[in-house]
């Protein structure tokens, strides 16, 4: 078993503390450290939806099954056990969200919009309302004491890193979370929970987009937004039509499958999604590589930080060098993929600066040439 300092001072057994738990293996054993510490420790399971499709799936989170398996841990742990229900808030903020972001052209992230809403801002809010002294959850990301307080880093395991949807927590809320995991990696945490006897040990991890059991995300989008089956036209970078679609919701940039295009030199992708044309634009991959994004939203957490930064547009990408130029980030070489509705996240080695939302792109000079 592994001891883990909670960082709240003077006397354990004076602390409350209250865990975010989903059901799943993480954030049962953040509750079965947290209940060592010999801290009051609360578990509090937000219902995010009431639909039976989503437990038909393993995988999903929040749901009928996983709100029973938070339930029993707690109960072995010998620890309260509170559900509150936030199915109402959580459609309209980030399932809602997430369909409109499709029919606009762009790629969503929920799992931000999860994190920043339901997650932390609504579940913060309510151990505070319970007078815990901390939020912990099983995050892979680590806290730092720094010079200057408390810093967000990376945590140590690249697998399971998950500082990328975490780029919009707030100072405030840094300090007030705990993420007692950051440092271990996974088989670690499964070793534990099967050494505690939890039943959740060997349950399988949770998918990024829990409300879409079938991983169908133009079904749901078509099912929320009914006029997102609107046919348009697939053209090349000069506007000339190449073929027809059955709707933007099918597409994302970078994409290459289901374009049925032949007899085509090379290969083409997707460039860009228009909206307001219901036009998808194609072009070879070279046609990706961008030079610029402007960003939006931009919540920095870094301090003072004036050093080199690294920016990463997807959740899985290696961190490249970049600077910031007012609203733009520059990248030092032509990146790929990158979208309109992405998250842009800034670190500083291990620590997290922030980040923001991709609201266009600047082609590289590369695309120019292609």
């Amino acid at each position: 078993m592994l001891d883990v300092d909670f960082q709240l001072g003077g006397d354990a057994a004076s602390r409350r503390i209250v865990v975010a738990m989903s059901g799943g293996v993480d954030s049962s054993v953040v509750a079965a450290l947290a209940a060592r510490t010999g801290a009051e420790t609360i578990g509090v399971t937000l219902q995010l939806y009431d639909h039976g499709e989503a437990t038909g799936r393993a995988g999903s989170c929040c749901a009928g099954r996983d709100i029973r398996d938070a339930r029993a841990v707690c109960d072995r742990l010998g620890i309260a056990h509170y559900v509150f229900d936030h199915e109402t808030r959580f459609r309209e903020t980030v399932v809602d969200t997430f369909a409109d972001e499709y029919l606009a052209g762009r790629t969503p992230i929920p799992c931000v919009q999860c994190n920043t809403g339901p997650k932390f801002t609504d579940l913060l809010q309510l151990a505070r309302d319970l007078g815990a002294d901390c939020l912990a959850t099983g995050h892979y990301v680590q806290r730092v004491i720094g010079p200057a307080g408390a810093e967000l880093h990376r945590g140590a395991d690249p697998a399971r890193d998950q500082s990328y949807f975490l780029f919009a927590t707030t100072q405030a809320q840094v300090d007030y979370l705990r993420f007692p995991l950051g440092a271990l990696p996974k088989s670690r945490v499964r070793a534990i929970a099967a050494d505690l006897g939890l039943g959740v040990a060997g349950k399988p991890d949770s998918q990024d987009i829990c409300f879409v059991p079938d991983g169908d995300y133009a079904g749901l989008v078509r099912k929320l937004r009914p006029e997102a089956d609107t046919a348009g036209d697939i053209v090349d970078l000069n506007g000339a039509k190449l073929g027809t679609h059955r709707g933007i919701i099918h597409f994302t940039v970078g994409q290459r499958r289901g374009l049925e295009i032949g007899g085509t030199a090379e290969p083409l992708y997707v460039v860009r999604v228009d909206a307001a044309a219901r036009q998808v634009v194609v072009g070879p991959r070279a046609a990706l590589a961008v030079g610029a994004a402007r960003i939006t939203g931009l919540n920095w957490i870094g301090g003072d930080h004036v050093g080199p930064i690294t920016a990463k547009v997807r959740s899985m990408a290696k961190p490249v060098g970049a600077h910031l130029d007012g609203d733009r980030l520059v990248f030092d070489a032509p990146e790929y993929g990158v979208a309109p509705g992405q998250a842009a996240v800034l670190y500083a080695g291990e620590r997290v600066l922030g980040g923001g939302w991709i609201a266009s792109t600047e082609a590289a000079m590369v695309a120019a040439a292609a």
